[in-house]
C-alpha cells in the first residue's frame, strides 16, 4: 500500500507549493503510515544490493521502499534543475540527507538501534526546517527584476496560467492542482502521463480515512497496543498508545532543545520501540492494514494497481538520472 504523502509537497523556488498534496488531516495524518514499516528507510537492504539489483527489485508487485521513493524525488529535483538550466535560470536541487536522517516514523516505530540514536527525530526536524528558510531558491528568486520573476515563475511551474487537473478523492473531495513548465516535464519524465498518475496517486494516497479507522478497532491489533501500553507502563511510561508518546516527546522538544530534553525523548523513544517488538505491533498492524486495504480493492483496486505500476516505472527511470542515497 503506498503511503500517504502527507506533508510531501515539493519546495521549489517560487516559494508556491507544487505535487504531491493530500488532504489526508488529524488523527489519519498522524496515522497516515500506521506501521507500517514500509515507512521507514530500508537502510539494510540499500546497502546490500547492488543498484542493478535494486532497479531490478523495482519491477516486482510489491510497494517502493522508502529510500526508492527518495531516489524518484532526487531525480525530479535533478530533473527541474537541468531544465530551468536551459531556460538560462538557476536552481538549487533540495539538500540531500543520508538515508539515515532522511526515513519517516509510521505510527509505530521499532528501530530500537535509530531511536537510540535519533529519538523520535526532533533534532532531524529542526535541520529540515532550518534548510527549508534559507533555501537558496527562494532568495534567489526575490533577487530577480519583476519580469524576470515572472518569466522564472513561467519556467518553473507555468505561472498562475499553468492548466489544471483533478482527481476526485475516495472521501467525495476534489483536489485541484495547477500543473506546467519544468515541474510538469519533471513529472512526465519519471510517470509518464501526469494526468492518469495524479488520480491514481491521490486516490491510492488518500485511502487512510476509510481503513484506519477499522484498523485502530481490529481486535488482534488493540490487544498488540495492550501488550504495548503495558510494557511501557513498566518501563515508566504510561502512555496508552505510540502517538500519546510521541506527542508528549514533540511538546517537550518544543518547550526546550537542551541536550538534556534531547536525551529524555531518546530514552522515550527506545522504550517505545522496545514495546513494539515485544507487542510485534508492526507485524500485526501491517497484516490487518493489508487485510482491510484488500478489502477495498473491488471499488480502488484499478487506481491502486495503476499507481504502483507507475512508481515503479518511475522508479526505474530515476535509478537512471540520480544515484541513492547512503
Amino acid at each position: 500500500m503506498k503511503r500517504a504523502d502527507a506533508s510531501r509537497w515539493t519546495v521549489v523556488a517560487s516559494g508556491r507549493s507544487t505535487a504531491r498534496a493530500t488532504t489526508t488531516v488529524g488523527v489519519f495524518a498522524a496515522l497516515a503510515c500506521l506501521v507500517l514499516t514500509g515507512c521507514t528507510a530500508d537502510t539494510d537492504a540499500a546497502h546490500r544490493t547492488s543498484p542493478a539489483a535494486r532497479v531490478k527489485a523495482a519491477t516486482a508487485d510489491e510497494d517502493l521502499t522508502f529510500a526508492q521513493e527518495l531516489r524518484i524525488a532526487d531525480a525530479e529535483q535533478r530533473l527541474i534543475k537541468q531544465c530551468l538550466n536551459r531556460q538560462g535560470f538557476t536552481y538549487w536541487e533540495a539538500e540531500r540527507p543520508s538515508l539515515e536522517e532522511s526515513r519517516t516514523l509510521g505510527y509505530v516505530a521499532d528501530d530500537v538501534a535509530w531511536a537510540r540514536k535519533h529519538g523520535y527525530g526532533s533534532r532531524i526536524a529542526a535541520k529540515e526546517d532550518r534548510a527549508r528558510l534559507t533555501n537558496p531558491n527562494l532568495v534567489y528568486r526575490k533577487g530577480l527584476s519583476k519580469e524576470r520573476r515572472k518569466a522564472y515563475d513561467d519556467a518553473l511551474d507555468g505561472g498562475i496560467e499553468a492548466p489544471e487537473i483533478t482527481a476526485e478523492l475516495p472521501n467525495g473531495a476534489t483536489i485541484r492542482r495547477q500543473m506546467g513548465g519544468c515541474v510538469a516535464k519533471a513529472e512526465k519524465r519519471l510517470y509518464g502521463d501526469p494526468v492518469v498518475w495524479f488520480r491514481a496517486n491521490k486516490i491510492a494516497s488518500n485511502l487512510q480515512p476509510l481503513y484506519v479507522p477499522q484498523v485502530m478497532r481490529d481486535k488482534k491489533f488493540v490487544a498488540a497496543l495492550r501488550v504495548w501500553s503495558t510494557c511501557m507502563a513498566r518501563a515508566g511510561h504510561p502512555y496508552k498508545d505510540p502517538g500519546a508518546a510521541r506527542q508528549a516527546a514533540k511538546e517537550r522538544a518544543l518547550r526546550s532543545t537542551s541536550d538534556k530534553t534531547f536525551a529524555a525523548e531518546r530514552r522515550l523513544a527506545v522504550a517505545d520501540a522496545t514495546c513494539a517488538r515485544t507487542a510485534s505491533l508492526a507485524a500485526i498492524g501491517k497484516e490487518r492494514e493489508t487485510h482491510y486495504v484488500n478489502a477495498l480493492r473491488g471499488r480502488y483496486g484499478q487506481a491502486l494497481d495503476t499507481s504502483r505500476r507507475i512508481e515503479r516505472e518511475a522508479y526505474v527511470r530515476a535509478a537512471g538520472i540520480v544515484g541513492p542515497r547512503t
